[in-house]
């Protein structure tokens, strides 16, 4: 008989929370000299306090000076190395913690490339921007302004406790007790009030940076509306409620730095008390005496940052899930466990499609059902189609961002499933429909197709574009800002930019999404001559839905509801 073993269950995903701390604790090297330091900057403090106090109380004895030397001299070394130390911490700390959360920043965008284009919908733009944004810098907070301040406090309150432990043991339980409860209750009461408001802030900001980009992006439509009253009350609402929230998370944070006070005080008072009633008793000396009082009210400077802490550490967490959301977010399409090698050539290759199906949801309709069509090496096919048709969809299963349900897709004869993603975007790239033109220089915005490329490849690339003329007439030059999103540009000077681009990539395949969309009749006609002109004997897919000047492409096709509708129709060779 044959026993198979229970299956186990899938072990419970670790808190958010901890995964942010474990993604930031590979820097645990240079942290943790900067916690020693805060501790031991904490301890200086109380221990300079302390000590002058006996040394106070111990000269109003007027004993011998040697037997004071040794407390002379503590005082000015607690001194000069609390300052030493705090410079140290503060410079390790920030040092530390920078350099952990640029490094998990860049594990967050790692992560979010392979959600583009298809998988980052469900996000809002804004909303992106916070989390990668806001969310990761609240990441900081959980080294700089909890971990450490709380192990400088656990390391202050230990030493004071075990200390007037030894000088006076009831002492040192009220203080050990009182201490508790300042350093425990308090901050994990803060912790409970403001978990709640932390993660309504944390969406209230998300709704924020959503209306302002809407209102900044759509400010001239909103106008010309009239709607833009509208927009900036959506706005002043958002910011009122962000407003009110941190001022409930404030009252909290308030009270309990007030309570923290209150039992400093009444520490020091109790302790005082049993310390008066021992010394009256002859059990302790009027040096101890002072000294525990003292120690009392110093012991609770380390523990007055912790109700802040506490706040910081709601917002930490709220910051984490969202973050954690992010990162769990499946990619759409997942490349093979072990991918074949697509093209280690640039010369034009086919590529065959047959009976292709694509869903953008799993139980939604098919934007491409049935589609069979061939791109032969070295020739211009034009695809047609209204808008819906299923043309960008269709761009999208080529270029990887979007995974195909049934059918194939071999390129050189390479079944394109079989292959990452990213070589599948090095053998066809080109032209999107939402191709973006970043806010730098244009000879950034070029470098990002290759970054490696030379000026002659630049200049090259312009000029088979027609872009070289109007860049050298610039008084920049090629260090010429265009502006968010090309909005120093021209309409058909932008998309001759993004066909540069695309031709410096070089890739065996070029796609051209819709590359005279939104232009007139005249800039549309002389871009359209252009891109004919540059793709003269390359692998090119062209996808318009105007047929018009484009009778010397090789082939042409029409796709309508997801289908190809009519035959392909040959002209001669361009």
């Amino acid at each position: 008989m044959t026993l198979h073993a229970a299956a186990r269950p899938p072990a419970p995903a670790p808190h958010p929370t901890l995964r942010l701390l474990c993604h930031l604790l590979p820097h645990w090297r240079r942290l943790l000299p900067a916690t020693l330091a805060s501790a031991g900057s904490e301890l200086a403090a109380a221990a300079l306090t302390a000590t002058a106090a006996w040394l106070i109380t111990r000269a109003a004895e007027q004993p011998p000076l040697a037997s004071v030397s040794l407390a002379i001299v503590a005082v000015r070394a607690l001194a000069l190395g609390r300052g030493a130390l705090r410079y140290v911490d503060r410079l390790l700390g920030h040092d530390g913690v920078l350099r952990a959360v640029a490094g998990f920043r860049t594990q967050v965008y790692e992560a979010l490339v392979p959600l583009a284009p298809a998988g980052t919908p469900a996000f809002r733009s804004g909303d992106l921007l916070t989390r990668l944004v806001d969310d990761v810098d609240a990441a900081q907070n959980l080294l700089l302004r909890v971990l450490i301040p709380a192990a400088a406090a656990c390391t202050v309150a230990a030493t004071a406790t075990s200390l007037a432990t030894v000088l006076l043991p009831q002492a040192g339980a009220l203080l050990g007790l009182l201490l508790a409860v300042a350093g425990l209750i308090v901050p994990a009461l803060v912790l409970a009030l403001s978990r709640r408001t932390s993660r309504s802030e944390k969406a209230a900001r998300s709704e924020l940076a959503s209306l302002s980009l809407d209102l900044t992006r759509g400010a001239a439509d909103l106008a010309a509306y009239g709607a833009l009253g509208r927009a900036h009350e959506r706005n002043r609402r958002a910011c009122d409620r962000i407003a009110a929230l941190e001022r409930r998370a404030a009252w909290a944070t308030s009270i309990a730095s007030t309570t923290v006070l209150l039992l400093q005080a009444t520490a020091t008072i109790g302790v005082t008390w049993l310390a008066l009633h021992a010394h009256t008793a002859g059990n302790l000396s009027a040096v101890h005496l002072t000294v525990l009082a003292v120690l009392a009210l110093v012991s609770f400077e380390a523990l007055t940052p912790l109700p802040t802490a506490a706040r910081h550490l709601a917002e930490v967490r709220a910051g984490a899930r969202r973050l954690a959301d992010l990162l769990d977010t499946p990619p759409p399409v997942t490349d093979p466990a072990t991918a074949a090698p697509l093209l280690t050539t640039r010369a034009p290759v086919g590529v065959d499609i047959t009976d292709l199906r694509v869903r953008h949801l799993p139980d939604g309709p098919a934007a491409l059902d049935g589609v069979s069509l061939r791109l032969p090496p070295g020739c211009l096919t034009v695809l047609l189609g209204a808008s819906g048709s299923g043309k960008s969809t269709l761009v999208a299963a080529l270029m990887r961002f979007v995974p195909y349900e049934a059918g194939s897709i071999r390129v050189g004869g390479r079944e394109l499933r079989e292959c990452a993603g990213t070589d599948a975007r090095r053998a066809i790239t080109g032209m999107t429909q939402d191709a973006h033109v970043f806010h730098t220089t244009i000879r950034a915005n070029l470098l990002l197709a290759r970054p490696d490329a030379t000026d002659a490849e630049l200049r090259e690339a312009a000029r088979r574009a027609h872009l070289l003329t109007w860049i050298e007439s610039l008084p920049d030059g090629w260090d010429t800002l265009l502006g968010e999103n090309g909005s120093a540009m021209s309409g058909g000077q932008r998309r001759r930019l993004l066909l540069t681009r695309a031709l410096l990539a070089d890739p065996p395949v070029l796609v051209l999404d819709e590359p005279t969309e939104g232009l007139d009749d005249d800039t549309a006609e002389a871009v359209l001559a252009d891109i004919l002109h540059a793709t003269h004997g390359r692998t090119t897919l062209l996808i318009t839905h105007n047929a018009s000047n484009l009778t010397t492409a090789d082939q042409t096709l029409t796709l309508a509801h997801g289908r190809i509708t009519s035959p392909s129709v040959r002209f001669s060779s361009h």
